[in-house]
């Protein structure tokens, strides 16, 4: 009886090995998606501060059109009317 019981022990540990070194490779797997997540993440981060730039410079153009444009039309109506 000892020996059976010794046999399912030495069983029931091999099986909680195996079941550890599972969930360990499945926390790796997680692992090197999130930090696959996180560099997509800083790419697009990237993209995005590029984009910002980009906007501020088309901004900056619209800005100086349309207050060209105000100033033009009002030495219009100044100096004709």
């Amino acid at each position: 009886m000892a020996e059976n019981a010794k046999t399912t022990l030495e069983e029931r540990m091999a099986r909680v090995e195996g079941i550890l070194e599972q969930m360990n490779e499945r926390l790796n797997h997680l692992e090197n998606t999130v930090n696959g997540l996180r560099g997509e993440i800083n790419g697009l981060r990237g993209e995005l501060a590029q984009l910002r730039a980009e906007f501020h410079t088309d901004f900056r153009w619209l800005i100086g059109f349309v207050v060209g444009t105000w100033i033009t039309l009002m030495l219009t109506l100044i100096f004709k009317g």
